[in-house]
């Protein structure tokens, strides 16, 4: 998760210099903070993923058990 917060914190940064050159209402400037955005959507959509419950984890560690076998019909 610090990879993408580290993303986020350097597209931030370049937006800041692009919109410095470019002017706060040109193209570039929008562009470059839509790229904030998409990160940051990124980075909320992660922190959302199921948690796993504690059935799930046991499976994980344990495949071959009984409980977690999966026949198919």
């Amino acid at each position: 998760m610090s990879d993408i917060q580290e993303q986020i914190q350097a597209e931030v940064e370049q937006a800041r210099a692009v919109c410095d050159v470019s002017g706060s209402n040109s193209p570039e400037c929008a562009a470059a903070w839509d790229a904030v955005e998409e990160l940051q959507a990124e980075a909320s959509h992660q922190n959302q993923k199921k948690q796993k419950n504690s059935l799930e984890k046991y499976c994980d560690e344990n495949p071959e058990a009984v409980e977690c076998r999966v026949y198919d019909e």
